[in-house]
């Protein structure tokens, strides 16, 4: 992918590849609500935006073009398919102590959340392709996930071990490419100074918002990924491939 504009990496973390960008030479700004790290260029309710953009109303929309590139980490705590179908049980421990009528009320009012980010993803990618401008759009993956076989179509890049692409985490991550299509050629990878693991990591301090701890990305992990799919290009020390 040939990338004559800038780079727009949404929501949270997403910092690290903004770094890599440009790093690599390609400029990129960050947006998101929160910036815990003191490094967010543009601080932001995204939500607010998307639904202005998909409403033709003034918004950041405006000023991203077909040159640009606009990577989402869209914000998967109504999606994923460890956790999340568990709160649409009557037998969770959180609903403990609830009457009955307290639990349907609690899953319905979660039901709807869900269907509220649901729609935003959604047009969040309106926005895009009814503009013409490259999106590329990052979830957890796997086969209980909730936009397996409930999205627009499959991953164009499913990472089942980002560990070997040197990030912290082994997670499967699934990589949704709009108005272009993944490279695929050399792969390269390094291997973390320190491998965690996800199921100890800490939840978020309120709903909407993902753990920093599961959402952090490697710099390593990051800059692969940016040659190995988006730009295609070759770094040293890189190998043919690491699935053989």
């Amino acid at each position: 992918m040939k990338i004559t504009g800038k780079v727009h990496c949404f929501f949270e973390q997403s910092g690290t590849f903004k770094n890599e960008f440009i790093k690599l030479g390609i400029p990129a700004e960050d947006y998101d609500i929160q910036n815990n790290f003191g490094e967010t260029d543009h601080i932001i309710d995204l939500f607010a935006e998307i639904e202005k953009g998909y409403n033709r109303e003034p918004s950041i929309f405006d000023n991203i073009t077909p040159d640009d590139l606009i990577m989402a980490f869209f914000p998967c705590i109504y999606f994923t398919g460890s956790v999340n179908p568990c709160y649409y049980r009557l037998d969770n421990n959180n609903y403990k102590g609830l009457t009955m009528r307290e639990k349907f009320d609690t899953i319905l009012a979660r039901a709807d959340e869900r269907n509220r980010f649901y729609k935003l993803l959604y047009k969040l990618v309106g926005c895009c392709m009814l503009k013409g401008v490259r999106l590329i759009i990052e979830n957890p993956y796997s086969s209980l996930h909730y936009l397996h076989n409930n999205f627009l179509e499959e991953p164009s890049v499913v990472d089942r071990d980002r560990t070997r692409r040197g990030d912290y985490f082994t997670k499967p991550t699934g990589y949704w490419f709009f108005g272009a299509k993944p490279i695929t050629g050399l792969f390269t990878y390094q291997r973390p100074k320190k491998h965690l693991t996800v199921w100890k990591a800490k939840s978020a301090s309120e709903a909407g918002l993902c753990s920093e701890e599961r959402s952090m990305i490697s710099p390593d992990y990051a800059r692969n990924f940016i040659c190995d799919f988006i730009l295609g290009r070759e770094q040293v020390g890189s190998q043919l491939s690491l699935f053989e």
